[in-house]
């Protein structure tokens, strides 16, 4: 047969914007999808029976079908096994139209591929000694023409044919059969029987080797676990084994959920975009997240390995047997999964350690993106490019969502509403409203309010007032909210807020008895109590109130918001003591060192330096008292001493002054040094520094409080200390350790750290150069120096042999580390930071337009700079918009920069 090549315009117009208020209910449904893959090296041959029919629920009767597909050879194409003329049909910009389409029929197309020259990595391609595919959101119409859209939900059969140099044939669903074939070929034939739309396809062929187990289900059923990874890793899976047992058995005690198929297998992949993915049956991991062992992996390591396993896992629910009907929806599997990982984690460690963590991550990187050009409802109404908004906001924002329908509707009307919404929909695309719906019927709660979290962008802002009136012994509480504009909306309308809260006296927390409270308001812990905001503005009363209290506020951070309550320092230190609710604890120590390095900062912006500055007694006090107390867990310990980032200091700005944020933060890191040294060497020294690895809570919070004691002493430039920081890096039995010591030495200011700093980096290149992951965090440790000069150390290593310019791995721990994670280099130098990272994006554009426009963000900040480093940001950002062929990702994250 005559290949018939497609043949696409080049991108030179302004791509469509997609709306949520276009969406209309697909003409034709897809019941069943026969694939068979022949792959070869160079091509892959890829046929498609579909048997489609048209939707009964469809507004008009379709005498069309419009196929979804992108970078295909179209061979042939045959309905009802008549072969198809080009008449018959017509290509678009990602599409094939047939013409005259009856209303039932099957559909047969015979595309070719080609996986290795595949740089994008969705659809299917080649990652070293693999095939694999990455087909969320739009990656399937890389494979064959497809409806490629999640409202499309089929039942799956796929056979897999290669070479037997890739002995292992994977897909989705139970294995059927498998076999040999002539010409030293072998074939294997998979069936999901649960429908699912074509994003969560997967296929791997590959040379690879497994760890297996198995997990009995509630029910008694025994399902078969593998986890493929290739062979020089099989000793680093025994950790993402224990985590998804863990997994499923959490998942049936607090959800109620049981896993469907006969077997759960997980694959790793070198060149993955994301972190992993959900694949019905067949997760396909990023090695990041599944290869973990204590040589090679850091205690962070293994907790994301833990949560990701997790979350992919859940996703088998929250996500494939219960889907999202359009992309707009995302949210909707995306927060609820995140949601229900971040919970596992904590009932796996330290609920409020989990905590901190999470507050921290949203506060520093999911407010900013509420406060620039790319802000967004978690449900947004239009998009360029779908892979864009695979966003802090969606995730996170959306995970706080649930975690707020969950404290108002409480645990057991929450685990109703759950319950109500997986039988309800089981097996279907459904939306938002679909979700809230079914907490709302089986808890009776009217959530109308609430669902505005879904539609308005922004963070809310809480301003705080407080009044006692001794006489009375009543306390009064008014908020006030408010949320500014963003690019879709102006004028926001009130949220429904839930705000833990408490009130501490001189001893503790007091009793609560709010004024005219409905009687079911009280409950059996009457000092914690959930407020409801609905209002602007709204006034909660306390009586018997017997001394004027310090509010303990948004306990457990209990919605995603800015709160501003007039704290004097004494109310943060009785907070950080005495507060029964650890978050706040910790938030209030993030207060007290928020004021000295504001108050740093201050003294910087008026003299240029900080000679003559002094830290204040008291906050060294309170510090020391945290360091002292043997009642606090000593993660909590760790985050207490552990200055507000320079990334949060930024997004609170209104300008970010980068030099007077760094030096600034600096100069209260130094002061705490030399006032508390000797209890950080004491700190140092009880560590039993030999002891066994254990990736236990305790042991992760022991190693992080001894670690963050020597990235206080490091800075006092101490030779003893500084040697014992090489002594730790040249001598620890873990890569936790390993690490930290190696990030303190890089960073040393004094000549004896950065010749020791130098030494180590050569030596751990050596010892590590095999091992991908472990180079990554070797490069990210050069790109996240202070010190000057370090964008001409990562130029430089853009060229090391440890880096691939095609691995979005490599590509994170450099470039995004340097850019994100380095201001007072990327800022600095006249623009050259900048320069940098346009020439990368530009370069990325049309070999991975994904990580192209995720390399983007800092850029798009530049409005909170001042006036000199606005232009020059602006400039790179009109140079990459100048750019012919610029991918539909990168404009649409460029274009609302600019705007």
């Amino acid at each position: 047969m005559t290949a018939v090549e497609q043949s696409l315009p080049e991108q030179n117009h302004q791509p469509k914007t997609i709306y949520l208020k276009d969406y209309q209910v697909p003409d034709y449904l897809i019941k069943t999808t026969d694939l068979r893959f022949e792959i070869y090296d160079g091509e892959t041959i890829v046929s498609a029976m579909l048997d489609l029919y048209r939707n009964p629920a469809a507004t008009t009767a379709a005498t069309q079908l419009r196929l979804h597909g992108a970078d295909l050879e179209l061979i042939s194409i045959s309905l009802d096994d008549k072969v198809l003329t080009p008449t018959d049909y017509e290509f678009g910009e990602e599409s094939l139209t047939l013409f005259n389409t009856p209303e039932a029929f099957k559909l047969l197309t015979i595309t070719k591929i080609k996986p290795e020259a595949n740089t994008s990595l969705e659809g299917l391609y080649r990652s070293r000694t693999m095939y694999c595919t990455q087909c969320e959101a739009e990656g399937f119409r890389k494979i064959t023409y497809y409806l490629d859209r999640p409202d499309v939900m089929s039942e799956f059969t796929t056979t897999v044919v290669a070479d037997k140099k890739y002995p292992v044939l994977l897909s989705n669903g139970n294995l059927l059969e498998q076999g040999e074939l002539d010409n030293n070929r072998h074939y294997a034939i998979w069936h999901d029987p649960f429908k699912k739309p074509a994003y969560l396809f997967a296929l791997v062929a590959g040379d690879l080797a497994h760890i297996e187990d198995s997990f009995t289900t509630c029910s008694g059923r025994e399902v078969a676990l593998k986890i493929f990874v290739e062979p020089k890793d099989l000793d680093k899976c025994d950790h993402a084994m224990t985590s998804l047992k863990n997994s499923m058995r959490w998942d049936e005690e607090v959800y109620g959920r049981e896993y469907d198929l006969n077997i759960f297998m997980i694959v790793a992949v070198d060149d993955f975009n994301m972190g992993a993915m959900e694949n019905k049956g067949l997760n396909i991991f990023n090695t990041s997240c599944v290869l973990a062992k204590p040589e090679t992996t850091t205690d962070a390591g293994f907790q994301r390995v833990e949560g990701v396993v997790a979350h992919e896992y859940f996703h088998n629910w929250s996500g494939n047997r219960v889907t999202c009907r359009d992309w707009f929806q995302l949210s909707l599997k995306e927060g609820f999964t995140v949601y229900r990982d971040a919970e596992f984690s904590a009932d796996m460690g330290s609920r409020t350690v989990k905590r901190v963590e999470g507050v921290t991550l949203l506060r520093t990187l999911q407010f900013a993106e509420d406060a620039g050009p790319m802000a967004h409802p978690i449900r947004p109404e239009s998009y360029i490019e779908i892979s864009n908004f695979y966003t802090m906001t969606v995730y996170e924002k959306g995970a706080e969502i649930i975690r707020m329908l969950a404290t108002l509707l409480g645990k057991d009307n929450f685990r109703k509403g759950t319950d109500l919404y997986f039988d309800r929909h089981d097996g279907q695309a459904v939306t938002t409203e679909d979700f809230v719906a079914a907490l709302a019927d089986a808890s009776g709660r009217d959530l109308t309010q609430f669902k505005r979290w879904y539609s308005q962008a922004g963070t809310p802002r809480l301003e705080v007032t407080d009044h006692y009136d001794e006489d009375a012994q009543e306390y009064r509480l008014t908020f006030k909210q408010s949320c500014p504009a963003t690019p879709e909306c102006q004028h926001k309308l009130p949220f429904h807020i839930p705000v833990a809260m408490g009130l501490l006296g001189s001893a503790g927390d007091l009793p609560l008895y709010l004024k005219d409270a409905e009687p079911d308001f009280e409950t059996n812990d009457n000092t914690y109590k959930v407020l409801e905001l609905t209002q602007a503005e709204q006034s909660f009363v306390f009586q018997r109130v017997q001394e004027k209290p310090v509010p303990s506020l948004l306990r457990g951070f209990s919605a995603p918001v800015k709160l501003h309550c007039h704290y004097s320092r004494a109310d943060l230190v009785l907070l950080m003591s005495r507060d029964s609710d650890g978050f706040n604890r910790w938030e209030a120590s993030q207060q007290l060192g928020l004021a000295a390095i504001y108050a740093a900062m201050q003294h910087y912006q008026q003299g240029g330096d900080l000679s003559g500055w002094t830290l204040d007694a008291d906050l060294i006090e309170a510090y020391r008292s945290v360091l002292q107390d043997e009642s606090l867990d000593q993660a909590m310990v760790a985050y207490m001493l552990s200055l507000p980032s320079e990334a949060y200091l930024s997004e609170l700005a209104e300008v970010v002054d980068v030099e007077a944020i760094h030096y600034s933060r600096l100069a209260v890191r130094k002061a705490l040094a030399h006032a508390l040294r000797d209890e950080f060497v004491r700190i140092y020294n009880a560590y039993d520094h030999q002891q066994a690895y254990r990736v236990t809570a305790d042991a992760i919070a022991s190693r992080s409080l001894k670690n963050v004691a020597l990235a206080y002493l490091i800075l006092l430039n101490d030779e003893t200390l500084t040697r014992a920081c090489e002594q730790q890096y040249r001598t620890s039995n873990n890569m936790t350790d390993v690490m930290a010591a190696l990030t303190q030495l890089v960073n040393s200011e004094s000549a004896l750290g950065q010749s020791l700093a130098e030494n180590a980096l050569a030596d751990f290149y050596q010892r590590w150069q095999h091992e991908s992951l472990v180079v990554n965090q070797w490069l990210m440790v050069q790109a996240s120096c202070s010190l000057p000069n370090t964008l001409a150390k990562v130029k430089a290593l853009l060229e090391h042999p440890g880096f691939d310019g095609k691995n979005p791995n490599k590509i994170r721990a450099l470039i995004a580390s340097f850019c994100n994670s380095n201001a007072i280099n990327f800022h600095a130098n006249a623009g050259a930071g900048y320069q940098f990272l346009a020439d990368q994006i530009i370069q990325l554009n049309r070999q991975n337009p994904q990580i192209a426009s995720r390399l983007l963000t800092p850029l798009t900040k530049w409005k909170k700079y001042n006036s000199q480093q606005q232009a020059l940001m602006k400039a790179e950002l009109e140079r990459i918009m100048a750019e012919p062929q610029l991918s539909k990702d990168v404009f649409e994250v460029v274009s609302k920069s600019l705007a």
